[in-house]
């Protein structure tokens, strides 16, 4: 910090000019209380499954801290550092061998930060109060008291309003933001006391209790909006008079949306609802197990398992969000077999049709860029397994279940039971119209379903 209370950064040898002005802005931007939010991406770094990093201003212990949330592949990574620290690491993690492009949005304008192979960077600068926060879900302004000092800073009448619509937004989730499941997995906190004191208690009962965590809010919102999709399924399907029901969630994480299922259907609706979570990755079996006995959940278990192993059990609502690749396939399948009447996917990681597809003609000069071939092959993949899913006596639907402001993982394919008994074949020669113009050969829910029908096995466990 220099005498004139502004904050700077100590240069270090062969660090651009650009990447130290960006660091200074960050931290004075912080230490000014004009923070929002920051973004490093583009990495070329050692570590092949490491996306970006979102930077927050969290309260640890009542101090202001700089978070850093490490998106990998299949996990996500919190640290917390002092503010000092977390520039400088910033700045280290900066250059054409790390993170290539950095953005920094504050209360008074925004920063680009871009680095060349050679390690040329130039920042670019736009001045002008922020009318939305990109990067950071709408509930961050209203639910976060450590964001207080940003929302109190000078900022256009258009963001004001903005904030006091989110506000009346948040009134009308599905899930109430005290629910002891959102503590326990860090979604929420305490709120403290400056929060709890800040108007009657009548107006605001759950913001008098607990907020939602800056870093979280994106999750929250996400939450929210799978529960809202989940709601309406329930009520087009043949279950939404059920007293009780059997749910399966494959690729359960952290079991964020596996405790909310729960949390609603038992607590909202009133259900004897047996959810039932499947993941791979045993430390993340050993948290939510220990969540579980924390809070005496009855009807709620994790288990450990590989969607690819798992034996079909009868089931009505099968789960399977960010499986990627062909474990969507092998999730969808499980869910045929277990005659569930919902079955929601939100696919990821589309490998198995891009190496098979064709470009035919007139297709050819578009789809020789490889951003358009990736796009080709995901369309073409969640197309077909909509359609195999209607074959199958489902209504389907693929949409975007969430912005890409807060998920690149945000197309989610739904499919209900339909009450109506059509003949498959339509479908079944559309699908093998579709697979004779790209040149598909092979298709894994495809496969799993003819090979069922091969060895005459019934599609109910």
């Amino acid at each position: 910090m220099s005498a004139s209370g502004r904050f700077v950064t100590a240069p270090l040898p062969a660090v651009s000019e650009a990447i130290v002005a960006f660091c200074d802005a960050l931290g004075n931007s912080f230490s000014q209380g004009q923070f929002l939010s920051a973004v490093l991406a583009k990495y070329r770094g050692a570590q092949a499954d490491l996306d970006r990093i979102d930077l927050r201003r969290v309260q640890v212990k009542h101090q202001p801290m700089l978070q850093f949330v490490y998106h990998h592949t299949t996990r996500d990574i919190t640290h917390n550092h002092p503010l000092h620290e977390g520039v400088a690491l910033v700045q280290s993690l900066l250059g054409s061998d790390g993170f290539r492009n950095a953005h920094l949005h504050t209360a008074v304008g925004t920063q680009e930060l871009l680095i060349t192979k050679r390690g040329q960077a130039t920042l670019r600068q736009r001045v002008g109060a922020v009318r939305a926060l990109p990067g950071v879900a709408d509930d961050a302004l209203s639910l976060a008291p450590t964001l207080h000092a940003v929302a109190s800073a000078p900022v256009a009448a258009g963001a004001a309003s903005h904030v006091a619509e989110n506000h009346n937004r948040e009134k009308q989730r599905m899930l109430s933001v005290d629910r002891p499941f959102l503590m326990a997995l860090g979604v929420t906190a305490p709120a403290p006391s400056s929060a709890r004191q800040r108007g009657p208690a009548h107006e605001r009962p759950d913001a008098a209790r607990v907020v939602v965590v800056p870093a979280m809010a994106r999750k929250w919102k996400q939450i929210n909006k799978f529960i809202e999709v989940f709601a309406s399924a329930l009520a087009a399907s043949g279950l939404a008079s059920s007293t009780r029901l059997n749910v399966v969630d494959f690729g359960s994480g952290k079991g964020y949306l596996t405790f909310a299922v729960h949390d609603w259907l038992t607590h909202v609706k009133g259900i004897d609802a047996q959810v039932t979570g499947v993941e791979l990755r045993p430390d993340l079996v050993s948290l939510c197990q220990a969540v579980i006995q924390k809070l005496h959940l009855q009807g709620l278990h994790v288990e450990q398992g590989d969607v690819t192993q798992w034996q079909p059990a009868a089931m009505n609502v099968m789960i399977a969000l960010h499986a990627c690749d062909t474990a969507t396939d092998h999730a969808i399948d499980l869910g045929l077999r277990g005659g569930a009447d919902i079955i929601l996917c939100s696919p990821c990681c589309h490998k198995q049709l891009r190496p098979q597809l064709l470009s035919p003609h007139p297709l050819r000069p578009i789809l020789q860029h490889g951003v358009h071939l990736g796009q080709e092959a995901e369309m073409l993949t969640d197309g077909l397994r909509a359609l195999l899913l209607e074959a199958a006596g489902y209504d389907t639907q693929v949409f975007e279940f969430i912005s890409l402001e807060h998920t690149n993982k945000n197309k989610m394919i739904l499919a209900v039971k339909s009450a109506v008994v059509r003949s498959p074949k339509p479908v079944l020669e559309q699908i093998a119209e579709i697979k004779a113009f790209y040149g598909i050969r092979e298709q894994c829910l495809e496969m799993l379903i003819a090979g069922r029908s091969a060895h005459g096995a019934d599609n109910r466990a």
